[in-house]
């Protein structure tokens, strides 16, 4: 095939090619001294080595001065992944002084040493890409960057302690920001806790400061009971929908005295709290708990006897002395621009019903570790005291590890945090009713700072631990003693024996799992998931809070379950890399965007309904599609789809394509 090579000068094409050992990574499988032998046999190609580790400062540098020695005017590196360090390159060769798009990049670890053991045929492997990429960067072209600004304000979404820490950090760098919390207050789990592990720190003292400082903050707009619904735009130029739920209460008005609570036509509560895990009830106007930011109260309308139609004297309304309640409160919207989104979601935790075999939902004094974490604390349901369903003291309970956590029938990762806040909850429990607390578990996992030492003050409590997966929690008895309680049935497995346990009271530690909305979520922000359903970060090690969509990071436990100063830390990393962008003031955009050739395009429209980034419009007058450059992504999909082939991406362009495949296949 005929076409025109592109050069960055006057000179003839001359190519420099790298190859990459990555230590045994590549060098491992791949013969890298054999594959830079045949590589330099190749036509136009002036200089061929292979090196160590070619993304060190050496390698760069090698790269830099062959450019300058040899009159180099295209670089070509067989190394890992073009995600990894593509960049580094670009700007090696930018460096030595030549357009960084006169570059290309051949995965030869991901996609070679990696996914063959035999020696031989990976060698040969590498040789064909290698050759087609020789092949197509003849025809590269030369491409700039376009740079466009970015707006100087940060979206987080999700009010739990990650957004509150994220929130803080760009609120105390002068950076605006709009907090947007589903929930009618923020806080998130931390909220429902009474102590934090290993430290046993009051959770309400280190948390509540931290709401407060948010919901009077200038710099902070706090939306709670609001939900971010639609979002479009850029790096640097997000546009987003908040839609906020009707709270039926005037939040200009509202300072939340709580008389129209107490003036409520229900004297007693009649719909499950939910902030109480539904130990406790509310009524229909309520406010989440006493601490709660903004502290604004909300009315349930599937509670309230008005606005479900019925007969009501709306005693709340005329106890509200500046008329703050309105029933006629319709859901409204909010449209603002960003520079840059924290999504930090946060997560759910597992459904213990989904393990019938624990009895949880058919025995009474089955709970979840929430569930006594409300218990427990001094605000709850009961005052702080530890009591079953009928009023009791237990004498004796039981903690069950790993509830819906590694396991192959619901969820196959640890959740990090069970084995610590079984370990918190034994001991409170022991503190609030000096009850016989045995933990059942399958192994210990206390990798933290101060975690071993309060696994040891645990065992110096005496608290009981017995090794093994319980096999079923039940209330038959098979003898005297087990009459009238709960009997854990478990295989201990360092004493080799099945034991039954009697005990008054199970508490069943549950795992962490991705929200229920989180695809939802995902296909809003345009990011990946995991396998597990956790939001996917660009790199695990390198981009930990990133993701695949710029200027869109996440943090907590939304990615993964952590415990909360790995997610304080997180929260603060993502609010680093946000504020940096803002800082920098603009981004530069790739150019591998597609365009239109006007002559050839029919108007068919093929690719408008295609384009996952919305960057495509028809010119009516024209009777063409446009594409937008700072929309268009380069995902090529517009190019694949368009049937009259007048759509051309660049760094994609046929050219390149053909002479690659033609390379990779000559010797097939």
């Amino acid at each position: 095939m005929e076409h025109e090579v592109h050069t960055n000068g006057k000179e003839e094409v001359r190519i420099g090619f790298y190859i990459c050992h990555c230590g045994s990574n590549i060098g491992g499988t791949i013969d890298v001294a054999a594959v830079a032998d045949y590589v330099r046999t190749l036509p136009g190609v002036v200089v061929s080595k292979d090196y160590k580790y070619m993304c060190s400062n050496a390698g760069q540098d090698m790269i830099v001065e062959d450019i300058e020695i040899n009159r180099l005017n295209r670089i070509v590196v067989a190394a890992c992944s073009p995600l990894l360090h593509e960049k580094t390159f670009r700007s090696a060769t930018h460096k030595g002084g030549i357009n960084p798009f006169f570059f290309h990049m051949v995965n030869i670890r991901e996609h070679g040493s990696w996914v063959h053991e035999d020696k031989a045929l990976a060698t040969e492997k590498a040789k064909a890409v290698a050759r087609g990429a020789v092949g197509r960067v003849r025809f590269h072209k030369a491409l700039e960057k376009r740079k466009e600004p970015v707006t100087q304000s940060v979206l987080i979404v999700g009010g739990g302690i990650a957004g509150i820490q994220a929130a803080q950090t760009l609120s105390n760098a002068g950076k605006k920001v709009y907090l947007v919390e589903r929930e009618p207050t923020i806080g998130g789990h931390m909220a429902l806790f009474d102590k934090t592990f290993p430290t046993l720190d009051c959770a309400a003292c280190i948390l509540t400061p931290k709401m407060t400082d948010i919901g009077s903050d200038p710099n902070i707009t706090l939306w709670s009971y609001a939900e971010v619904v639609d979002v479009k735009g850029y790096v640097g130029n997000f546009t987003a929908q908040i839609r906020h739920k009707p709270r039926y209460i005037k939040e200009d008005l509202c300072v939340g005295c709580l008389d129209c609570i107490d003036n409520c036509v229900f004297k007693q509560g009649n719909t499950d709290d939910e902030f109480n895990q539904s130990l406790s009830k509310r009524k229909p106007v309520y406010i989440p708990f006493p601490q709660a930011v903004p502290k604004l109260v909300v009315i349930d309308p599937e509670a309230c006897t008005h606005l479900n139609g019925g007969k009501c004297e709306q005693s709340c309304a005329t106890a509200c002395e500046r008329d703050a309640i309105d029933f006629n409160q319709k859901e409204s919207f909010d449209d603002i621009e960003v520079g840059t989104v924290i999504v930090t979601t946060g997560f759910k935790t597992f459904d213990a019903a989904r393990k019938p075999l624990y009895g949880y939902g058919r025995y009474d004094n089955v709970y979840t570790a929430l569930e006594v974490e409300r218990l427990v604390t001094s605000s709850g349901p009961t005052g702080g005291e530890v009591v079953l369903r009928d009023g009791r003291r237990p004498k004796t309970v039981a903690i069950v590890h790993c509830v819906g956590s590694r396991d192959h029938q619901t969820n196959r990762w640890c959740s990090r945090v069970c084995c610590m806040y079984s370990l918190k909850l034994a001991h409170l429990i022991k503190e609030h009713t000096g009850a016989e607390v045995f933990n059942f578990y399958i192994d210990m996992r206390c990798a933290g700072k101060g975690y071993e030492e309060f696994y040891e003050r645990l065992l110096e409590e005496g608290n009981r631990f017995v090794r093994g997966r319980v096999a079923e929690v039940t209330d038959v008895p098979v003898s005297a003693e087990e009459e009238g309680k709960l009997v854990v049935k478990v295989e201990d497995s360092l004493a080799g024996f099945v034991r039954r346990i009697p005990v008054d009271m199970v508490v069943l530690s549950t795992g962490l799992e991705p929200r229920q909305d989180a695809s939802n979520v995902r296909r809003m922000f345009n990011i990946s998931c995991s396998s597990e359903g956790f939001f996917l970060e660009r790199h695990p090690k390198l981009a930990p809070i990133s993701t695949t969509t710029d200027g869109v990071f996440i943090a907590g436990c939304c990615q993964g379950p952590k415990d909360i100063p790995d997610t304080v830390a997180q929260a603060g990393f993502a609010a680093g890399e946000a504020m940096a962008l803002l800082d920098k003031g603009f981004v530069e955009m790739e150019p591998m965007t597609s365009f239109v050739n006007e002559e050839l395009c029919s108007g068919c429209k093929t690719c408008i309904g295609l384009c996952p980034f919305s960057a495509i419009t028809r010119d009516d007058a024209k009777e063409v599609a446009v594409i937008n450059p700072v929309l268009c992504k380069g995902c090529g999909v517009c190019v694949a789809a368009c049937p009259s082939g007048a759509i051309t991406q660049n760094l994609f362009e046929d050219c390149e394509i053909f002479a690659e495949i033609e390379e990779v296949l000559a010797h097939a």
